[in-house]
């Protein structure tokens, strides 16, 4: 089935997203694969600047899509103290922060772009396939919580009154 055929395609997917990001802090952009979306994270203190951009990948043959957060982080201090860091991969984090004199409270939440692009997608039908670092994550994860159990129970078993 070609993209014309198709009930919604990446067309669709694009300006729905738009739609739902207009009036909001996200920022939308194209890319060759699907799109990016952008916010500029709130930050604690004024040397430090971080970036969030969801990147969704989309495949419109199989109505899917990955994505992945990448996350920048540049720290300006005083004098020649410097520091770039690129995070990659799924992040989930919250952040809060107040103006200088308390009157203005921002916060950002990493989950809400995430909601927000997953449930866009879910409406037209795309389903999201999740990145291969993430599931290499899970099987290392799962692989050490089986070796820490076992050895819990060899412990139990050897030192059991």
């Amino acid at each position: 089935m070609s993209e014309a055929q198709r009930p919604y395609g990446t067309d669709e997917l694009y300006a729905r997203v738009e739609a739902a990001v207009t009036g909001t802090a996200y920022r939308l952009r194209r890319t060759e694969p699907g799109f990016d979306l952008v916010a500029d994270v709130p930050q604690v203190n004024r040397h430090t600047t971080q970036v969030h951009t969801y990147r969704v990948a989309l495949r419109p043959r199989e109505m899917t899509f990955v994505m992945t957060d990448i996350v920048v982080t540049e720290q300006h201090g005083p004098g020649p103290a410097r520091g770039r860091t690129v995070t990659t991969g799924r992040s989930r984090y919250r952040t809060w922060t107040r103006s200088a004199d308390g009157s203005e409270r921002h916060s950002f939440a990493s989950a809400d772009g995430h909601r927000l692009i997953r449930g866009v997608a879910g409406e037209l039908g795309w389903q999201e396939l999740k990145p291969a670092g993430q599931k290499v994550a899970r099987a290392f994860g799962l692989f050490g919580g089986v070796i820490a159990l076992g050895t819990l129970i060899a412990l139990a078993v050897v030192f059991w009154p």
